[in-house]
């Protein structure tokens, strides 16, 4: 696997009804990326995070998917210390931003994901920042 460092620091949301596959996306990108744990959806923990091993003499990363499709009170951000885990580095993904749009920042990347009548699914991919042009 080749070094990350474009990943230091990327917020992604992943956007679709429920049922789309955002889950399905995010657990075939963090096992993409290395991540040998069993990859939980965050429905009802808000967030799971998982290590991102880096290559020898490199250091690791660290992955933190949302769910806020359960997400109804501002206070709960605060709460559950998530000001502080989107202030740090790391790859961040999330379900259901448009739930927590207010205190989220500006994505660098955005997927919209959609579930065909074939049971296909259909991506559009939006970069939000310069780093996520440079992405796409």
């Amino acid at each position: 696997m080749a070094s990350r460092p474009e990943l230091a620091s990327v917020y992604i949301e992943l956007r679709g009804n429920l049922g789309a596959g955002k889950t399905t996306f995010v657990r075939h990108l963090l096992r993409a990326l290395g991540v040998q744990s069993r990859i939980k959806s965050p429905t009802y923990t808000v967030m799971e995070a998982y290590d991102l091993p880096g290559q020898p003499g490199q250091p690791h990363g660290l992955a933190s998917h949302f769910d806020f499709y359960r997400f109804t009170d501002p206070r709960e951000w605060v709460d559950a210390g998530l000001r502080e885990v989107f202030a740090e580095p790391g790859l961040k993904l999330a379900e259901w931003p448009e739930n927590a749009q207010a205190m989220l920042p500006v994505a660098d990347l955005r997927l919209y994901i959609e579930a065909n009548t074939d049971d296909s699914r259909s991506v559009r991919l939006e970069a939000g920042t310069t780093l996520g042009l440079a992405l796409l």
